[in-house]
């Protein structure tokens, strides 16, 4: 019986030690002799350094952790440049890359999601690289500002289209489609989860399909909360009958607006008569924000001197977020509370941002965006 309880014993030991719930990251990178390899966690909180190893001539490296409850997100790091990677079971990565195209040229085996990360990442480089062209291309004028803010919202619908299609609702309970609802242009999130409502339901898919699996898992949480919080941001609210001031049409020649500025203070459009205006709709939390600003300085620093004044309107639900956004900029500022529904944007039918108009000295409503071929020509004809 002794004999028996203690190879019963053994077996159970080597059989504890051969279930090691641990996962792997190993493999190659080429040119890299002397280089630091970081292995790191981009968690929630942000990105936390786990480990680390110098790279020998044959730039071999080998990185062992605890296996994750929940899928989470890691990434291998050369000074700047960084390969995505996710872990959810106790799978060996293989990553072989070159030091020079680290980011880009890497081979990744051992996991699926590792795969459609990487394509996800090939494809946000490459959104990237055609938006700076596109800027580019207005600042050498060789495309006009419409050209510009049209070429810009058809390459990023394009590109959420197939996102959606191919790594979001295809396999919403998969990490890949995860990390694709975190991607950036120009560090704006693509994928608006806040006051786009197309959006929100791309949300919704991963967060259903991750809480079914890992309901505990605090991303599970956070996922559902962002949900839930743009649920109530882009509900459809009760419709009610907008009457416009047919007084104040008469006597201002534009539809008066009266919204707050960043330090509170009550700024009319109204007030601005005089110069010419360019009234401006848009959403700071969306991804063309950043360029569409990008035009938008570029035609103030040109012609402010000469009477040219922006009123933009923000419809962001995030307050602090807006704040933060506007802090710097010239031009007056202001935000509608109302979001994606306020009545103001709906008088003036705007349908989708940015959306702008011109508005002469006189305070006349001049022109809708959809009406000028040249912004640039159309502010320099009112002045």
């Amino acid at each position: 019986m002794k004999k028996i309880s203690l190879m019963a014993l053994t077996v159970l030991v080597l059989s504890s030690c051969n279930s090691d719930p641990k996962f792997n990251i190993k493999g190659e990178v080429s040119d890299a002799d002397g280089k630091m390899l970081y292995f790191e966690s981009s968690g929630l909180e942000g990105v936390v350094a786990i480990d680390s190893v110098e790279l020998g001539k044959n730039g071999s490296f080998s990185f062992k952790q605890l296996r994750p409850e929940s899928p989470e997100f890691y990434r291998l790091r050369i000074e700047d440049k960084v390969v995505n990677l996710s872990v959810d079971s106790t799978e060996t990565i293989e990553v072989k890359a070159p030091y020079a195209k680290f980011s880009t040229d890497y081979d990744v085996a051992g996991s699926e999601n590792c795969v459609k990360i990487k394509e996800l990442t090939l494809k946000q480089i490459k959104l990237q690289s055609d938006v700076d062209a596109l800027f580019k291309s207005l600042q050498d004028n060789v495309i006009t500002h419409d050209v510009f803010e049209d070429s810009l919202s058809a390459v990023i619908t394009k590109y959420k289209d197939d996102v959606k299609v191919n790594y979001i609702f295809s396999a919403p309970n998969k990490a890949a489609a995860y990390f694709a609802l975190f991607q950036k242009l120009n560090n704006y999130m693509i994928f608006d989860p806040l006051n786009n409502k197309d959006d929100v339901k791309c949300f919704g898919a991963v967060a259903t399909s991750l809480n079914n699996d890992y309901p505990h898992a605090i991303r599970s949480k956070n996922l559902y909360n962002i949900v839930i919080k743009g649920m109530k941001n882009t509900r459809t609210p009760v419709q009610k009958t907008v009457e416009i001031p047919r007084e104040k049409v008469t006597e201002a020649g534009v539809i008066d607006i009266a919204l707050r500025d960043i330090k509170g203070n009550v700024r009319k459009l109204t007030d601005l008569k005089g110069k010419v205006v360019l009234l401006d709709f848009t959403i700071y939390q969306s991804a063309v924000s950043a360029p569409h600003n990008f035009t938008l300085r570029d035609l103030y620093n040109k012609y402010a001197a000469q009477g040219l004044e922006i009123y933009q309107v923000s419809l962001d639900a995030d307050e602090h977020f807006w704040k933060t956004a506007v802090d710097n900029l010239p031009w007056v500022c202001v935000r509608d509370a109302n979001g994606i529904y306020s009545q103001i944007a709906a008088i003036y039918n705007v349908k989708q941002v940015p959306a702008y108009f011109l508005v002469n000295k006189n305070n006349e409503l001049s022109k809708r965006g959809e009406d000028i071929k040249d912004l640039d020509a159309a502010i320099k004809a009112l002045l």
